[in-house]
């Protein structure tokens, strides 16, 4: 699999593709002219990004290498040479680019924004976005909001957009810096794992689902109404295991039935042990699951 996210026309994100789906996703873009597909790395990279746009007979491909003065551009007439661009700079592949007329396009460079700020409100806006960080789930686009809203009172907005944007991308980088020295498959990726094998045998398994308990149990039938049973974890779960807690997982069938719901229960638990995690259940369909002694590092994506 790649290591980028993909998003199409329709605004659709795919994460890890393959090779063969990214190229069949340039092709498809080819039935649909002023429509555009970006690639961005995983983890997202400020001002990182490949994209490419169908213009009745012809295609414009565009790269930014970390900054919008850095920023090109060429003209392809063949679908074939757009996809083979597109995924060398997808493997970051030595000279990917070579043999293309690139020109450089202009953007105008934002100034430094820096927080003009109280000491007090600044480690408020800082918090909550580390927060975001840590937990894992937010995009950098999701983050700035964040950090934009977060001390918004009535008419005052003390935090730009602009502003916002700059500390969400340091921050970002941090970030991603910190996990470059994480070695091997951390606790979030094995829970993600023992999700992805519930969701094989017919259980609907999600991470970071909804806000509340009230809006995932609402909402969660939605996902999958084949399915047999469900498992996820809310925001404020995320929050809580985020901060040292253990991770509470909700669980049930779409039955309504305590039976099933032990019977599903049974088979998170069963799940999540053979992916090597500590687990607390009483095997009451009363009572929930907790993933127990996690060190909660979730590499971004964005």
């Amino acid at each position: 699999m790649l290591e980028i996210a993909v998003r199409d026309r329709t605004d659709a994100v795919r994460v890890r593709v393959s090779e063969g789906e990214l190229l069949d996703m340039v092709r498809d873009m080819g039935e649909w002219p002023d429509s555009v597909l970006v690639l961005q790395r995983v983890p997202d990279l400020p001002h990182t990004y490949a994209q490419a746009c169908p213009e009745y007979g012809a295609w414009t491909v565009e790269y930014r290498a970390g900054s919008p003065a850095r920023h090109y551009g060429t003209q392809v007439g063949d679908v074939e040479q757009v996809a083979a661009l597109l995924l060398g700079w997808a493997r970051e592949d030595e000279g990917w680019g070579v043999g293309v007329a690139w020109e450089r396009i202009e953007f105008e460079v934002p100034e430094p924004a820096p927080l003009e700020l109280s000491a007090q409100d600044e480690a408020t806006v800082v918090d909550e976005v580390r927060r975001l960080l840590v937990a894992g789930y937010a995009t950098r686009a999701q983050a700035t909001e964040v950090a934009e809203e977060c001390l918004v009172d009535k008419d005052s907005r003390p935090v730009t957009k602009e502003q916002a944007k700059q500390l969400v991308d340091r921050m970002w980088l941090e970030r991603v810096a910190e996990q470059r020295s994480w070695v091997g498959e951390t606790d979030p990726e094995r829970v993600a794992k023992a999700f992805a094998a519930l969701e094989a045998t017919g259980i609907t398994a999600r991470e970071n689902f909804t806000c509340c308990r009230n809006c995932g149990n609402g909402e969660i039938w939605a996902e999958n109404p084949e399915a047999r049973g469900f498992v996820y974890f809310h925001s404020q779960c995320t929050e809580g295991v985020a901060s040292g807690g253990d991770l509470w997982l909700l669980y049930g069938g779409f039955d309504d039935s305590a039976d099933t719901t032990a019977a599903v229960g049974r088979e998170v638990v069963a799940a999540l042990e053979e992916c090597g995690l500590g687990v607390s259940w009483d095997g009451s369909p009363d009572d929930a699951i907790r993933v127990t002694g996690l060190d909660w590092r979730r590499r971004l994506v964005g």
